[in-house]
């Protein structure tokens, strides 16, 4: 069975202010790992927008290429057109 200190009873002022003090390094520590928890937070947002900015920038990159790559394969596709007609006119004239 514990017993109390001799020296600072409970209710003493001694045994309060001890209390007190484990209490708020207590605090004081889960305050400080609150705080480490949200700047590594903060720092895992500002990783992230960067790599989401820069995904959205090879994105529209990827979309003005595939553009582009439409509109190239449709001009061949009309000059294959055209080189088939002329050469089925050629077979027929």
């Amino acid at each position: 069975m514990l017993t109390p200190d001799p020296v600072d009873p409970p209710g003493s002022p001694l045994y309060i202010g001890r209390m007190l003090s484990e209490h708020t390094f207590d605090a004081e520590k889960r305050l400080d790992n609150l705080e480490s928890q949200v700047e590594e937070l903060l720092r895992v947002c500002d990783r992230l927008n960067a790599e989401n900015r820069s995904l959205r920038e090879r994105q529209d990159s990827l979309v003005a290429e595939r553009a582009v790559l439409i509109e190239k394969n449709e001009l061949a596709r009309t000059r294959v057109e055209a080189m088939i007609n002329r050469l089925k006119a050629m077979e027929q004239g």
